[in-house]
């Protein structure tokens, strides 16, 4: 069964060119279940991944305080190698297709307040290059609702600073055009001023060794210079993803333009940004209504 992880985890990588993060959740989720089953590092045959295993896999997760969401994505993983193992002869048949998935509480993106944000982006200042440099990965956040993923992986032949337009490679290595509004093409074109002509496959966002800038990288510079927008309550790269999707909404953009903007195959994952919207249009009658 390890061999078949290999092979499997090979496959993710590339034929459905899996993100790398997501192959080593695969690989983690899978292995769990495996040394399980035979001990860690231990060969395992095909005969103890069994139902049986599974469920109790699952509960030892439970045990351990991990979240429903966390134990749904091991299942969704477990599913996905019985599923190769099946077409390759290794399993008679994917026990995890027995097992349902446990319910999660869906929790709402948490979009920053327009007014608080657009005052820390304008707030922004300094000549500096790691200032301009943070500037401008902010403001691009925002204004192009990008991933974390997808502002490091920018690249210089990406930007079309003429038409005011990007291109992206979203999950899947899907690529996307999006728009890119004033405040962040001038805070771009303040961030390569400076710099010599390049290749077009030369990274955008770059270390002071001018390396590819990491996620935590990221993580670190939306949490000191936008702290304060968050009001206390944390903040994270994807908040300003989620910021510009629900401020979007909030001006009357259709639900079907964001969902091309966020890169969404499905509609369904663009929706939740309408209960975000009505839970808010729901505060503000509650807080200004004199009979509410």
């Amino acid at each position: 069964m390890r061999d078949a992880l290999e092979g499997f985890l090979s496959e993710l990588a590339a034929q459905r060119r899996a993100s790398p993060h997501t192959i080593a959740a695969y690989r983690r989720d899978v292995t769990r279940a495996l040394d399980r089953a035979a001990g860690p590092g231990a060969a395992c045959p095909p005969s103890r991944w069994t139902r049986e295993l599974l469920v109790s896999t699952l509960r030892g997760l439970y045990l351990q305080r991990r979240s429903a969401r966390t134990a749904a994505r091991a299942l969704a993983a477990w599913r996905s190698f019985g599923r190769y193992c099946v077409q390759r002869g290794v399993l008679p048949e994917d026990p995890a297709r027995a097992i349902e998935f446990p319910r999660a509480a869906r929790r709402l993106p948490r979009a920053l307040p327009r007014h608080d944000l657009e005052a820390a982006l304008d707030g922004l200042t300094g000549g500096d290059a790691r200032a301009v440099r943070d500037r401008a990965l902010l403001e691009l956040a925002y204004a192009s609702g990008l991933r974390v993923s997808e502002l490091t992986g920018l690249n210089r032949g990406d930007v079309d600073a003429t038409g005011g337009l990007l291109r992206v490679r979203g999950k899947g290595r899907r690529e996307r055009i999006v728009p890119v509004g004033r405040a962040a093409l001038a805070a771009l074109a303040a961030l390569l001023a400076g710099r010599p002509a390049a290749a077009p496959d030369a990274p955008v966002f770059v270390n002071p060794r001018g390396g590819r800038l990491s996620p935590r990288t990221v993580q670190r510079v939306v949490r000191a210079r936008l702290g304060q927008a968050a009001r206390g309550l944390g903040v994270t790269p994807h908040a300003l993803r989620h910021s510009f999707a629900t401020h979007m909404l909030d001006a009357g953009a259709d639900l079907r333009a964001i969902q091309e903007l966020l890169g969404h195959r499905s509609l369904a994952s663009t929706e939740v940004y309408t209960h975000v919207s009505r839970a808010r249009l729901k505060k503000a009658y509650a807080q200004a209504h004199p009979r509410a």
